[in-house]
């Protein structure tokens, strides 16, 4: 796998991380890597790009997402009927998404 490649990064240990990591690859309609942050590329990539943070991360055209700006933009990856909703996600308020997404992912499974 190159690098340079849009990857999803989730964490590998997780049970809801892992969950969802499945759900977006059974609706894709466009290529995205999906691998663990605890892989070889993982942890490449997560030092290329400086991320030292527990959260789902998005490498799009070799820029580096987090938080609820990386499950958005995992819309644009999939079919049309997820696709469809990314404008209305995005327009929520960032603070606002990354407190929703703050309260899903404390219910993460060891």
């Amino acid at each position: 796998m190159s690098m340079d490649k849009d990857t999803l990064l989730i964490d590998g240990l997780c049970g809801l991380c892992t969950k969802t990591g499945k759900f977006i690859s059974n609706r894709l309609s466009r290529y995205l890597e999906i691998t663990e942050q605890e892989s070889e590329i993982g942890i490449e990539l997560l030092n290329r790009y400086q991320v030292n943070t527990d959260t789902l991360v998005l490498i799009r055209k070799n820029k580096m997402y987090s938080h609820s700006s990386a499950a958005i933009r995992c819309l644009l990856y999939m079919r049309w009927n997820w696709i469809w909703l990314f404008p209305f996600a995005w327009i929520i308020p960032r603070p606002i998404r990354d407190f929703v997404y703050n309260i899903v992912s404390s219910f993460r499974e060891p």
